[in-house]
């Protein structure tokens, strides 16, 4: 009995330490805006998307529900879902990639930039990117900001012609995650 008793508390301490290597959040924010000037804004933000980082490799992954993105005019999100992203066919936007040269223990409250590689699926295509982030480490929380630009056409999301002159087909993507 004592044998069984030590077994299960060296692996419960090794399972707390393995979690401990990986911090996340469920409510990170997401902003996307396609808009051309002079028309009206197109412009959609998710506040529920989740990512988690590997804080010992770098590693970091990320997920949203596209029909989580929420727009001004209920009529836009509807055809942003339906006609456009087709999120009922493509209901999650997935990252997976590798922070360069991250340490945590190099981390402070004062922002640095990383760059940040992996690779990006949307609307049932993936694409190879690499963008800067914004990282701080406050007490217990990373603070992750990016912006970086998409474009529609390496996602096979057709603009129909009567909108492609009110959409930027380079669609502006603004992040914010806040991981414990």
């Amino acid at each position: 009995m004592k044998k069984r008793l030590i077994l299960f508390a060296l692996i419960l301490m090794s399972y707390f330490a393995i979690a401990q290597d990986k911090i996340l959040t469920k409510t990170g924010q997401i902003t996307f805006e396609a808009s051309i000037p002079s028309f009206e804004e197109v412009k959609a933000t998710n506040k529920l998307s989740a990512c988690v980082l590997n804080t010992k490799t770098g590693e970091i992954a990320s997920v949203s529900m596209i029909k989580s993105f929420k727009f001004k005019s209920a009529l836009m999100q509807e055809h942003f879902n339906e006609n456009y992203i087709e999120s009922d066919k493509y209901p999650k936007a997935i990252f997976k990639g590798k922070i360069e040269g991250f340490d945590i223990l190099k981390l402070t409250a004062q922002k640095q930039e990383f760059i940040i590689n992996g690779t990006i699926e949307l609307h049932g295509k993936s694409k190879n990117i690499s963008v800067i982030a914004k990282m701080s480490k406050n007490e217990n929380a990373i603070t992750i900001i990016s912006n970086f630009v998409l474009n529609t056409d390496d996602f096979n999301i057709d603009l129909p012609f009567l909108i492609s002159s009110k959409v930027s087909k380079k669609v502006q993507v603004n992040l914010d995650y806040k991981l414990l």
